[in-house]
């Protein structure tokens, strides 16, 4: 049985955190994800988790400054992209998350950018941290640096670090290049998480033209057996949108 994550950066959006992560507890869904919690101080988000039993899977590194999407590939702000690192994998070890979303930024330099995954890789791994990078759709994130999920590959693999993963995003992946199944059995031993949201319109899985009812299965049955996380948008109200995950119970 699939098991699904909360996007609480997208889901019960009108609730803090811990109040969210309660919420999603009641609604079924086995874990959590967030954002950018960094304004709600740590230990209330641990005490939520403590409550309900979910695990946090994973947080984001900050965006930046104004219009900006990320650090980590960013020539000449280093010392910003590290100190953003060091940021998450903080309130990652408060809150138990198992990884760190390493935002790559606009307009990236591919060099900056794998030795600050270097650094990510070694602090994560010294707290039994991942590291994710995730390529985003050039629609949504305009001259976003990692946009496929290939060139996603072959950074991590010139990172030689064990524990950096792919965050594949079958919305993204969808827009930026289709032939989701192929490219997600191809990648399988560098994918770390898997979200997924109706394309192209970005609202409830059940919506748009990717048929995850056959999708999640045919993962499952390559090998994924890990959390599938919900980072969609919803319609209308949050709860009024889950009764796509009838299907998968």
């Amino acid at each position: 049985m699939t098991r699904f994550s909360a996007n609480l950066g997208f889901l019960w959006t009108e609730l803090s955190p811990p109040d969210a992560i309660r919420r999603a507890k009641a609604a079924g869904f086995e874990a959590v994800e967030l954002h950018f919690p960094y304004e709600t101080p740590a230990e209330d988000v641990a005490a939520a988790l403590a409550d309900t039993g979910l695990p946090l899977l994973g947080i984001n590194t900050v965006r930046g400054g104004t219009n900006e999407n990320g650090l980590a590939a960013l020539k000449g702000r280093e010392a910003e992209a590290r100190a953003a690192i060091d940021q998450a994998l903080d309130y990652a070890h408060i809150t138990g998350a198992g990884a760190v979303h390493v935002m790559a930024g606009r307009f990236g330099d591919e060099e900056t950018y794998i030795a600050n995954l270097r650094y990510a890789a070694e602090e994560a791994r010294d707290l039994g941290k991942m590291v994710l990078v995730e390529p985003l759709n050039a629609r949504d994130a305009p001259d976003y640096f990692l946009t496929e999920v290939e060139q996603a590959a072959e950074i991590i693999i010139r990172t030689g670090a064990a524990n950096v993963r792919i965050m594949f995003d079958c919305y993204h992946v969808q827009i930026m290049q289709g032939d989701l199944l192929r490219r997600f059995e191809a990648l399988l031993p560098l994918i770390g998480h898997v979200q997924i949201a109706g394309a192209p319109g970005r609202g409830e899985p059940d919506s748009g033209e990717i048929a995850y009812e056959r999708v999640l299965p045919t993962m499952a049955e390559i090998g994924w057996s890990g959390f599938v996380g919900a980072e969609y948008r919803p319609q209308g109200t949050t709860d009024e949108g889950l009764k796509w995950m009838g299907a998968y119970r």
